[in-house]
Order: structure tokens, then C-alpha cells, then sequence
């Protein structure tokens, strides 16, 4: 079994090692990059399974680095491992396409299971049985983070795609802001809650396509994904 390659982008360089020696003993294959620009011109020559970001690097920060990464791939896992503990530096982040965060200071034991669980679901993703559902004249096709409309597609990032699935598993039923939080986040917190308002916004935009879907908020309560007939 290969094993799994990962882009490290940390310019403190004592930090980076110890990430990477961690990392190589867990299995991985470790590329360490001390700024965001070696880090893009890495991501283009090699294929890599996961992303593990810093935000605050010289010549191209993480921000910067993850909008590169998601314009030309929307499955690899993007991470960022940050010193910042603002809600507004985790939200620019959410919108940047990433799919986590790991506070600074942290275990290893934490960076690795997060790591375990994305990419788990990379290689579901990747899987050859497609996981598709109907949402109203719309056709979500999971496995390929792609909603259809007729001949024409949406390309959903991973975090979208998560959300709409739970969402499509449960149409027409009030779901409770922590419910979704649970099972999409795997945590419930008041950051991730902001974060889950931004993807909702995102999914509505989405469902303009057929006015029949109506994502509703339900104040006080939660969501639901209503579909008319």
C-alpha cells in the first residue's frame, strides 16, 4: 500500500521538522515547504493526498496558497495549521475552501486523526459505486462533488458537498442546528456554526436553479431542506 503524501507549508523550520518527523513515522510521505510560494510550485509537480497550511508565511500566505490549491483541485483535503485564534481568521479560511483548522499549540495524536478522517473520505470520494441523489429537477452526484442541471454542473468543494448530502438524506425534515453541526463538522461549536451559515448561503445559491428547492431556516431551531412537487 502507498503510502499518503503530504504538503507541509510552515516557515517556522523547527516546527516543520517536528510535524514531518511525526509524519514520517506515522506512514507518510512528507513534502516541507518553509513558504507558500515553494509550497504552490510543489502542489503543481506532484500529486498529493493532503494539504497541511500555515497561514502566516513569507511571499504567499496560507489564504493566498489555499485559493490556488482549490482552483485546481476540489477533493484534496486542505487543513490549516495556524497560530490565529480570531472566529474571523477561521471563517476567511472556511471561504478560502479549506476544510479544517488546528489551533497552534497541539498534539500529534490530534493532527493525525484529523488527517485519518479527511482522507478516509478522500478515498470514498474516489471510490468506483456513486453515491447520487435527486433534489428536485436537480441530480447531486456525490463522488464527483458535481450538482447537475440537465447537460450543465455545479462543482461543489468537499465541505459543500458534505453538507448537501446530509441535507439530501433528510429532505423535507426540520433538522436541528446542532444535528447538522454533529454530523457534517463532527463538533459543535459557536465558530462552526458561523461557518455552517456561510455553506448554506452557498447551497441556496446553488438551488436558485430550481425554485421548487427551498433550503429553510427554521429561527430558533434549524434547517430544512424543503422540496415541492
Amino acid at each position: 500500500m502507498s503510502k499518503a503524501k503530504v504538503l507541509l507549508a510552515e516557515d517556522d523550520l523547527s516546527l516543520g521538522f517536528v510535524i514531518k518527523d511525526n509524519l514520517q513515522d506515522a506512514g507518510y510521505e512528507v513534502t516541507h515547504c518553509p513558504d507558500g510560494e515553494v509550497a504552490w510550485q510543489q502542489f503543481q509537480k506532484k500529486g498529493f493526498d493532503i494539504c497541511l497550511l500555515d497561514i502566516n508565511m513569507p511571499v504567499r500566505d496560507g489564504f493566498s496558497l489555499a485559493k490556488k490549491i482549490r482552483q485546481q483541485s476540489d477533493i484534496v483535503p486542505v487543513l490549516f495549521i495556524t497560530a490565529k485564534t480570531m472566529q474571523e481568521d477561521k471563517l476567511k479560511g472556511f471561504q478560502t475552501g479549506a476544510d479544517d483548522y488546528i489551533t497552534k499549540p497541539f498534539s500529534m495524536q490530534e493532527l493525525l486523526l484529523r488527517m485519518d478522517v479527511f482522507l478516509r473520505r478522500t478515498k470514498k470520494l474516489q471510490a468506483d459505486t456513486k453515491e447520487e441523489y435527486q433534489v428536485g429537477k436537480l441530480r447531486f452526484v456525490f463522488n464527483e462533488l458535481k450538482l447537475y442541471n440537465k447537460g450543465e454542473f455545479i462543482a461543489l468543494t468537499q465541505r459543500e458537498s458534505d453538507l448537501l448530502r446530509f441535507f439530501a438524506q433528510h429532505t423535507n425534515k426540520i433538522l436541528k442546528r446542532e444535528e447538522v453541526l454533529l454530523n457534517v463538522w463532527g463538533k459543535d461549536d459557536y465558530f462552526l456554526g458561523r461557518s455552517m451559515d456561510v455553506f448554506i448561503t452557498k447551497l441556496r445559491k446553488h438551488f436558485k436553479a430550481d425554485p421548487n428547492i427551498v433550503l429553510e431556516t427554521i429561527h430558533g431551531v434549524g434547517f430544512r431542506l424543503q422540496v415541492n412537487e
